[in-house]
């Protein structure tokens, strides 16, 4: 039987509402399913055996399908065998008995079930269970939806005027590696929340230029100071991540105005730059587990004194992350030109954040900084971009030489010999490419 899409006063309607199956050959658990399900906003479709639910398969575009493991005639191991083979798109759920646990491996095996609940049920459990089983199927229809407008965007990009060719290279390499990410994050929800963060970080990088490097070193900064300021163990590594996501809301920006001071840009320009950190909340603010990191990116160029922005708060009104991750942003954007017209040596980048203290910066915070730069002996940047003609044998890479595709030419750690330089500008003739090869600063 079918029930009707739910339209009870207070019920809670799901931004995406999906459809729901629940298959069970007892009355009375398909109206407790039924009850539990249709506050979620979800359309709650039901059958009353295997071969029923087939049937509404056939003529229903169904998300997630819950079914019970002991069915008479054809059980729920067989019927969800059949509806992989027949939706593989369907997402499968059993309900099992604690006795049925050589049948649920059959299932598992046969069926290839999401996951296994337990009869009887914690509703909690269930509905956890079906969130995120409805929330992986989401990933994977927009991660579906992305590759399709990247081809499409890429057919685009192919019918350019000639004279556009270096921009749409440029673009389409920006494509490939948004691909490359989303692929990665993928694949590494099986292997750690952090390392895709981590992942994230590097797209940002991948801009190169100014914003090369210039994330992790920041984390790495945050990451010592914030345990000498008293945050828990949650809170600093909330920090860490923002520091490595913090210029995330720079992607958009055209290359002309990454990494360049604020005081050089034209008033239209600057303020297109000052959104960034908005721009950067709103990116992740789909996602939960970055609800308070994305709350210390909107807050990172806050000043102490309420002349920062995006929202002029000062003092305490600052998160104490977002006070954190603006002392060691601009320590190392004072040294690489990014915050001033001249950059500056590690000596007078920290002489900088000391008389900004209690204006510019938390004094608590920027006193903290000042220690532990002192008592770890920090240097300035130690590397340098160089075009090919710029480079002698000696030098050592500081990065990885990778190409516009990929492909990696030498590794970090290298040390350059004539004979390699030689083969690094015949590959730039033969590619009609220029190089930027960063080496270890003498």
């Amino acid at each position: 039987m079918t029930e009707p899409r739910p339209g009870m006063a207070g019920a809670v309607t799901h931004p995406a509402a999906a459809t729901l199956l629940c298959v069970d050959d007892e009355a009375n658990i398909l109206s407790a399913l039924r009850r539990l399900f249709r506050p979620q906003g979800w359309r709650v479709l039901t059958a009353e055996s295997g071969p029923e639910g087939l049937a509404v398969l056939e003529r229903e575009a169904v998300d997630l399908v819950i079914s019970d493991m002991r069915m008479p005639g054809m059980d729920g191991a067989q019927f969800l065998e059949q509806v992989r083979a027949r939706r593989p798109e369907v997402i499968r759920i059993l309900l099992t008995g604690y006795a049925d646990i050589g049948s649920t491996i059959d299932a598992i095996n046969k069926g290839g079930i999401y996951r296994y609940i337990t009869k009887p049920w914690e509703d909690n459990d269930l509905l956890l269970a079906a969130r995120h089983a409805l929330e992986r199927q989401r990933l994977e229809r927009e991660k579906a939806r992305l590759e399709a407008l990247t081809r499409e965007q890429n057919e685009a990009l192919k019918a350019l005027n000639a004279s556009l060719e270096e921009k749409v290279a440029a673009r389409t390499e920006e494509l490939r590696q948004t691909m490359s990410f989303l692929e990665q994050a993928h694949e590494q929800l099986k292997k750690g929340f952090l390392a895709s963060i981590q992942t994230f970080s590097s797209l940002i990088e991948l801009r190169g230029g100014m914003l090369a490097g210039h994330s992790r070193r920041v984390a790495d900064l945050v990451r010592g100071l914030a345990p000498r300021l008293g945050l828990s163990e949650a809170e600093a590594q909330d920090v860490f991540l923002a520091a490595l996501l913090h210029d995330i809301g720079k992607l958009g920006l055209p290359e002309s105005l990454i990494g360049r001071p604020l005081s050089a840009l034209a008033p239209e320009a600057r303020t297109e730059v000052m959104k960034h950190p908005v721009k950067g909340q709103m990116l992740l603010m789909g996602m939960e587990q970055l609800r308070n990191v994305a709350l210390l990116i909107r807050s990172h160029h806050e000043q102490f004194d309420g002349k920062g922005y995006p929202d002029g708060l000062s003092g305490m009104e600052i998160p104490m992350g977002a006070r954190i991750l603006a002392v060691a942003n601009e320590y190392d954007a004072l040294q690489y030109g990014g915050m001033l017209t001249r950059p500056m040596k590690a000596t007078e980048a920290l002489e900088f954040i000391r008389e900004c203290s209690g204006s510019r910066y938390d004094p608590q915070v920027a006193a903290a900084f000042e220690e532990m730069i002192r008592s770890a002996g920090r240097h300035e940047i130690t590397e340098l971009p160089l075009r090919s003609t710029q480079l002698k044998g000696g030098m050592v890479l500081s990065r990885d030489l990778v190409t516009d595709e990929g492909i990696l030419l030498l590794s970090r750690g290298h040390a350059l010999t004539d004979r390699l330089i030689a083969q690094l500008h015949s590959y730039e003739r033969t590619e009609n490419r220029r190089l930027t090869v960063h080496v270890v600063k003498g």
